[in-house]
């Protein structure tokens, strides 16, 4: 089975040896206090050395003391909800959105007011629009190389969504995890440009740029949400999130390791993905529609109106490949004719594999 649902890194890319070398590294200090509970935003060495790295990819300074440390963007996100929203609150979402970000939306009994997209990502003049009649929690965005559609916010609707921010007083919660995954143009600068002079909570992770499992992410933010956060009863009873790994993460910074295996992933996806696109350019029929990513993980497939890529899954599991069916990411029981695919796991010769035997069934 080739499974082009799974968003997450081939096994094979994961650094062990980097990281038994970051480790080394860390347990070497002779200090004891990553041993401790920790700070509640996160320990200072590792926010100061986590500023630097983000400096280089975003091109802006980054104020250390605007991070909080976190487990992952997933307990981020769970966390902003408990802190900025109480059940029955209407949220904003893009259409389509992160299918998991919507399972941590319905723990929370939250509801998602869901807003159209295109190819230069959100519309920010429906938000607009909407906001006359709806004041949500907050907006979740995905600003660069959405999931799934791997689109990307203009910098003119950045601009305006910060003004919007400010003109209307709510919070956006800008999943910003892809951003340094780009192959092509750089992106546009993040939304965490605008945490300080807007209400943006940007969150970040390790998990697709190092290794998902450390379980380590970051949110930066305005020191007055930032403080908001400290000041919860998890933290307080817990102290910092993650402090021995952020050590560990620290360590792997400062050796340069992070740096090169971002930029050996870089080079991994963008083969896996422009293989991929040949290869669907070349078989799938014209009524099937998608456009090359210019970074993240997914190619986001749109059927011919009328067809049911949850329909299709079966036969193509008949066949040994799997897909993410578009409906899995509808707010409104919607894009049931997309499907995603992701370059992420499998290498090029089992991509392909999996490419020739979804088409065959999209030809059927």
């Amino acid at each position: 089975m080739i499974d082009l649902a799974i968003g997450q890194p081939s096994p094979w890319l994961l650094p062990a040896a980097a990281m038994q070398k970051a480790s080394a590294h860390c347990a070497a200090d002779p200090g004891c206090a990553l041993l401790a509970y920790g700070a509640e935003q996160g320990d200072g060495r590792f926010r100061q050395t986590l500023s630097g790295f983000l400096e280089g990819i975003y091109g802006m300074p980054v104020d250390p003391g605007h991070l909080l440390v976190t487990n992952g963007a997933s307990q981020a996100l769970d966390l902003i909800c408990t802190l900025f929203s109480k059940a029955g609150d209407a949220i904003f979402v893009e259409e389509p959105t992160y299918f998991l970000a919507r399972k941590i939306f319905a723990d929370h009994r939250l509801k998602p007011v869901a807003l159209p997209m295109d190819a230069d990502g959100l519309i920010v003049d429906a938000l607009e629009e909407e906001l006359k009649r709806t004041r949500p929690a907050f907006l979740y965005t995905i600003p660069t190389y959405h999931n799934p559609t791997s689109a990307c916010l203009s910098a003119a609707r950045r601009e305006k969504l910060a003004e919007l921010s400010r003109r209307f007083d709510f919070t956006v919660v800008a999943d910003e995890v892809y951003h340094p995954l780009s192959y092509t143009a750089a992106p546009p600068p993040p939304l965490a440009a605008s945490c300080v002079s807007a209400r943006v909570i940007s969150l970040g992770s390790f998990s697709k740029i190092l290794a998902p499992g450390l379980r380590l992410g970051w949110l930066q933010a305005a020191p007055a949400l930032i403080e908001r956060i400290v000041q919860c009863g998890l933290l307080d009873s817990g102290g910092g999130l993650n402090p021995f790994t952020s050590g560990v993460v620290r360590s792997a910074m400062e050796l340069g390791l992070v740096d090169q295996n971002l930029a050996f992933l870089k080079e991994t996806y963008s083969g896996r993905m422009q293989a991929m696109c040949v290869a669907l350019r070349s078989r799938l029929p014209a009524t099937v529609r998608f456009a090359a990513p210019s970074g993240g993980f997914f190619i986001w497939l749109c059927l011919p109106e009328g067809r049911d890529a949850a329909e299709l899954l079966p036969k193509a599991v008949e066949r040994n490949v799997e897909f993410m069916p578009g409906a899995r990411f509808s707010s409104r029981d919607g894009l049931k004719n997309f499907l995603r695919l992701s370059f992420a796991y499998y290498d090029t010769p089992d991509l392909l594999k999996g490419i020739e035997q979804l088409v065959a069934v999209i030809g059927e």
